[in-house]
């Protein structure tokens, strides 16, 4: 560790990327990850956010659940109190580690019928461990097998699935159906009693019309068992005299058989009591055809949504002719807004990695721009492409990770970015943005393709997050009229500080344990995908020196120090030996690019905010600066006599004294200044050190407020003297006793001539 630090062959391997020399380990890079990631690489044996259950039934628990919170759940359901409640729980425990185990296996299906599998490939291993207590055992099987029914009853049921590269479009197709079923009940509400409604006042007009009272309808009117009792005829002619042939107005009932027609006819919605009430022509793969379709059905829902509104005009008795006829002649597609299409089906478009090219951005934003009522997910796989024409820099995903931020510009929109290993955490945000009015973008990174060391893609999804990277950050254009209400910063791990910090424990050459605090940088993340193992080289313990520095702390050096420093970041391998690993100039200078993404993006969390910095550093100096003027004039002012007394016995007793003087008085001269141009006594209160000498004088005349500061309480409870003595005992000079007030008060003369120091 401490020989010296002129490695030239490491230097030289920094600045270009070339191994030449003894300098470097011969190591596989591809079997080596990252040091803070090497206690997570067999993930299955933790409980995690995945597998999940893709919930169909809305409820409470919104669109998905993770196992472990289900069988939480059914733990907490079932397992009575006690040991054998304990008993019971481990044996669900056990019973989701071979849930995990069959997924990861490549097993799919329901909950529930993947459910018997598991229970019966735990027996044998049940059996053996609680050898002893087969009764019990069985007793436990039977509860758990029962378990599978409960799963349905307490709507915990539901495709089970691993964190993959299908599992973003799943997760965001069952959020939209979830959101697009609750669109369909309100649709359905709203349509049905309006049509029920408009029913109501055809039927009103005809009852009381002619055709409505004519013998036939009448008799309809009156139940069959006291039909016999009335002379339809009789009654026809008695009440149908002055009945009109209808009592609509001719254009009133054009405008409501109308409004019922549209209605009736509408296609948006299938019916209610359908097996799927969900339209089926709404899910896309590209954004050309989501658009080609929805021009195509804008006409009928523009005359859908006349419809609507022309019916809840007719049913609350406001359509007047004169005022609506002209507005709804008008009636077209520049009269709607995103509100309007609160109750049509959203669209959905995944775009696949494959087809997430430029080309497809372009036809993104304009559909976006257009406000079509879409809802978009983006799905994000590598992060860490090569930049066009050879340029030599890294794109470290330019289109995916910058498409977001873009889209932010937009305006009115919902945006959201996050990793797929995150997505279970931010669920309420992904509901947020389904339910809400107008487009939303949802971009997904489902990790690296080729992951290094075989990293599960959860882990490398999660390190992205962790590098910075690809960072969580959710935009609702809807959620406040300010960037502190709109944007969010959820979901990132120590979001005030450049990088997520994790404590590294190792051992060192003496076997002695050494706790580090580490930074996981972007070049962490990198070291976590194969395709790019050349640009980073494994050093020797022996070759360890000085002037090698984390990648975290390299960053925060200046030019010239980092012309002098040799960046790496931990490594550990298949044995768990932990390496230091170099990392290139290349990959460097694509850190600090992602750190500076980053920072914007704190600024618009409102962290580390440039404008409020830079006016809080003026308004120290400004502060500062009157302080200073302040203690300038406290010193170009006569010392008080405690000061005076003090200087005589030395210097150390004169500063001694005068600091609480400078202390509590650093306004003394604004203080003086701001003194009442009258004659009446005043105590300058802000600069009173509780010292009590006045209410010793006169405990009427003098008492203190709730600072423990004195004050003048009662001019007239004690005298001109008493004014006097008070300001000569007060320790800081504050007390200013004015004129007198009464002109006969003994020894006037003297005491006036006592009072001029403190006037």
């Amino acid at each position: 560790m401490d020989a010296p630090t002129s490695y030239q062959d490491q230097l030289l391997f920094v600045m270009t990327g070339q191994r030449q020399g003894d300098g470097f380990a011969d190591v596989d890079i591809g079997t080596l990850c990252p040091a803070l990631l090497a206690p997570y690489r067999d993930l299955e044996r933790r409980r995690h956010d995945y597998p999940l259950v893709l919930l169909e039934e809305p409820g409470p628990d919104g669109f998905t659940l993770p196992l472990a919170g289900v069988v939480s759940r059914l733990a907490a359901e079932l397992a009575p109190r006690g040991i054998e409640g304990e008993r019971l729980r481990r044996h669900l425990l056990r019973l989701e580690r071979e849930l995990r185990a069959l997924v990861a296996e490549g097993h799919e299906g329901r909950l529930a019928d993947l459910w018997p599998v598991a229970l019966e490939r735990m027996a044998p291993a049940a059996t053996t461990a609680l050898r002893q207590l087969p009764a019990d055992d069985e007793a436990a099987r039977a509860v758990l097998a029962q378990a599978a029914e409960t799963l349905g009853a307490m709507k915990l049921d539901g495709e089970l699935v691993r964190c993959d590269e299908r599992v973003p479009a799943r997760l965001v197709t069952m959020a939209w159906r979830h959101a697009q079923l609750a669109k369909a009940r309100e649709f359905h509400r709203v349509v049905d009693a309006l049509m029920r409604q408009l029913s109501d006042i055809r039927r009103a007009a005809w009852v009381h019309s002619q055709a409505g009272q004519q013998p036939q309808a009448l008799r309809l009117a009156v139940s069959a068992r006291h039909a016999e009792a009335f002379d339809f005829e009789v009654m026809s002619r008695l009440v149908a005299r002055r009945a009109p042939a209808d009592e609509l107005p001719a254009a009133r009932r054009q405008r409501i058989e109308w409004a019922l027609a549209v209605l009736s006819r509408q296609t948006f919605w299938p019916d209610a009591r359908a097996e799927d009430p969900l339209p089926q022509a709404c899910v896309f793969d590209n954004c050309a055809a989501a658009m080609a379709a929805f021009r195509e059905r804008l006409p009928e829902a523009v005359e859908l949504l006349k419809a609507m509104a022309v019916a809840e005009l007719e049913v609350a008795g406001r359509y007047v002719e004169a005022e609506h006829d002209a507005v709804f002649r008008r009636y077209g597609l520049e009269s709607l807004g995103a509100e309007d299409f609160a109750l049509l089906p959203d669209s959905l478009v995944c775009i696949p990695p494959a087809r997430n090219d430029a080309r497809e951005n372009a036809g993104l934003l304009e559909m976006l721009s257009s406000g079509m009522p879409v809802k978009v997910l983006v799905q994000v796989d590598d992060l860490l492409q090569e930049a066009a024409f050879g340029t030599g820099h890294f794109a470290f995903g330019v289109r995916a990770a910058r498409l977001a931020t873009t889209a932010m510009g937009l305006g009115g929109r919902f945006v959201m970015q996050c990793a797929v290993s995150a997505l279970p955490a931010l669920k309420a945000r992904v509901v947020q943005g389904m339910v809400g009015h107008g487009p939303a973008l949802f971009t997904v990174f489902a990790g690296s393709p080729r992951p290094a060391a075989g990293l599960p893609r959860y882990l490398t999804a999660a390190a992205a997050m962790e590098a910075r990277a690809f960072p969580a950050f959710t935009y609702d254009a809807a959620a406040g009229a300010n960037w502190a209400g709109r944007f969010s910063l959820e979901g990132n791990r120590n979001a005030e500080s450049d990088w997520a910090m994790e404590p590294l424990e190792y051992a060192d050459e003496m076997l002695q344990r050494v706790r580090e605090n580490t930074a996981f940088t972007y070049a962490d993340f990198a070291l976590t995908d194969q395709r790019h193992a050349a640009h980073f080289a494994a050093v020797p313990r022996e070759r360890w020196h000085a002037g090698m520095v984390s990648a975290g702390h390299w960053l925060e050096l200046d030019e010239a120090a980092a012309n002098r420093s040799v960046p790496y970041v931990w490594a550990a391998g298949p044995d768990d030996r932990l390496h230091r690993v170099l990392v290139d100039l290349r990959l460097m200078k694509a850190a600090r690019a992602c750190l500076l993404l980053w920072h914007r993006l704190q600024e618009h969390g409102g962290i580390h905010d440039s404008h409020a910095e830079r006016a809080l550093a003026q308004e120290r100096a400004k502060v500062a600066a009157e302080t200073a003027r302040a203690a300038a004039a406290v010193q170009a002012a006569p010392a008080s006599v405690p000061a005076l007394a003090a200087a005589a016995q030395g210097p150390q007793a004169a500063t001694a004294a005068a600091a609480p003087l400078a202390e509590k008085n650093g306004a003394a001269a604004m203080a003086a200044e701001a003194k009442p141009p009258s004659d009446e006594a005043w105590i300058e209160t802000i600069r009173c050190p509780s010292c009590n000498e006045c209410q010793l004088v006169n405990p009427r005349m003098f008492t203190y407020n709730e600072n423990k500061q004195a004050y003048i309480k009662d001019i007239d409870a004690g005298t001109y003297r008493d004014l006097v003595e008070a300001a000569e005992s007060c320790q800081v000079a504050i007390i200013h006793p004015g004129k007198p007030r009464n002109a006969e008060e003994a020894g006037l003369e003297e005491l006036l001539e006592r009072a001029k120091p403190f006037l």
